[in-house]
C-alpha cells in the first residue's frame, strides 16, 4: 500500500463518549477495607486486593483524560502520552486476566483438592501474583515496539475514549494487518488461555458441588464462587467481543462501539467493589459487625 503524504503528528485527539464520568472511590474504599481488616488477609483475598489495585490503576490511567475531554473540552493527548497510556491499558488488562485464572485455580484446589489446598501458602500465592504482574509486561511492550514506526497521513483523531492498540493503529496510512495481527494473537492467547483455565476450574467445581448431598452445602459453595463468576463475565465477554469484532471487520455504529468499550473498560471498576464486598459472606459479616459496633457506640454516647 502506498504511504504518500505522510505527516509526523505530535498528538492525538480522543473522541470519547458523552456523559460518562466514572469514579473509583469505591475501589479505593474496597482496597483500604481489605488491607485494614486482618481477618480478610488470606490467600483468596490477596487475589482480590490485586484485582482492586489493577482496577484502581486502570481508572487512574484513563480517567483524567476522560474528565479533561468533557469538563475542559480538551481531548488532545501527546503522541508519547498516548503510547504510554496504551501500554498501561493493555498491561493492567493482561495482569487482571492472569489473576482471574490463578484465582480460579485456587478455588479449584480449595473445593476439588481440599486435602492439597495447604500448598496455597502465602509464599506460593505471592509467587503466583508476582508472576502475573511480570508476565503482563511482555505483550504491551511488544505492542509499543510494533506500533511506534507506523506512519500517519492526516487524521490524528481516535474514535475511542482512551488510547489502546486498535485505536492507535486504525488511523495509520498503511496496511495495519502486519501490526495488528501479532497484537490480536497475543490478546487472544492471554484472554482465551486464561478463560480456558477458568472454564476448566469452574466446570470441575460444579461437578464436585453437584455431588454434595446437602443442599445447604451446595448453596454455600455456589455463593462462594458466584462473585468471581460475575467478575469473570464482566471482564472477559466484552473484551473478547471487542477484539474479535475489530479484527474480523464486524461493522456497527460508532456509538454502539463506544458503549461496548465502556462496558469493556469502565463498568467493571464501578461494579466490582459492590461484588467484592456484598457478594462475599465473610466480608458481609465483617461489615455487619463493624456497623453494629458503631451503632452500640452511638447509643452509649447518647446515654
Amino acid at each position: 500500500m502506498s504511504v504518500g503524504n505522510v505527516s509526523f503528528i505530535k498528538d492525538f485527539v480522543i473522541v470519547g463518549f458523552p456523559g460518562l464520568q466514572p469514579h473509583y472511590y469505591g475501589l479505593v474504599s474496597a482496597l483500604l477495607f481489605f488491607v485494614y481488616v486482618r481477618s480478610l488477609q488470606k490467600p483468596v483475598y490477596y487475589f482480590i486486593i490485586n484485582l482492586v489495585v489493577c482496577d484502581v490503576l486502570f481508572s487512574t490511567t484513563t480517567l483524567p483524560k476522560i474528565i479533561s475531554r468533557y469538563w475542559f473540552q480538551d481531548g488532545t493527548i501527546s503522541f508519547m502520552g498516548c503510547f504510554l497510556q496504551m501500554f498501561f491499558v493493555h498491561y493492567f488488562d493482561s495482569v487482571t486476566a492472569r489473576l482471574l485464572a490463578v484465582m480460579a485455580i485456587d478455588r479449584y484446589a480449595a473445593i476439588c483438592l481440599s486435602l492439597r489446598h495447604h500448598i496455597m501458602t502465602n509464599r506460593n500465592v505471592f509467587i503466583l501474583i508476582l508472576g502475573s504482574w511480570l508476565l503482563g509486561l511482555i505483550g504491551p511492550l511488544m505492542m509499543i515496539i510494533r506500533a511506534d514506526p507506523l506512519p500517519y497521513c492526516a487524521s490524528n483523531t481516535i474514535v475511542h475514549c482512551y488510547c489502546d492498540h486498535i485505536a492507535i493503529t486504525t488511523p495509520a496510512c498503511t496496511d495495519r494487518e502486519e501490526y495488528s495481527y501479532p497484537a490480536f494473537i497475543h490478546a487472544m492467547i492471554v484472554l482465551l488461555g486464561s478463560l480456558a483455565v477458568i472454564v476448566f476450574s469452574y466446570c470441575a467445581i460444579i461437578v464436585a458441588v453437584l455431588r454434595i448431598s446437602s443442599a445447604q452445602g451446595r448453596m454455600k459453595t455456589f455463593s462462594t464462587c458466584s462473585p468471581q463468576l460475575i467478575i469473570i463475565a464482566l471482564f472477559f465477554l466484552p473484551r473478547c467481543f471487542n477484539y474479535l469484532s475489530s479484527n474480523i471487520n464486524i461493522k456497527f455504529s460508532t456509538d454502539l462501539r463506544l458503549v461496548i468499550i465502556m462496558m469493556n473498560s469502565l463498568l467493571p471498576p464501578m461494579i466490582n467493589p459492590l461484588i467484592y464486598c456484598l457478594r462475599t459472606d465473610e466480608v458481609k459479616k465483617v461489615l455487619i459487625r463493624k456497623l453494629q459496633r458503631k451503632k452500640i457506640d452511638i447509643k452509649s454516647g447518647k446515654t
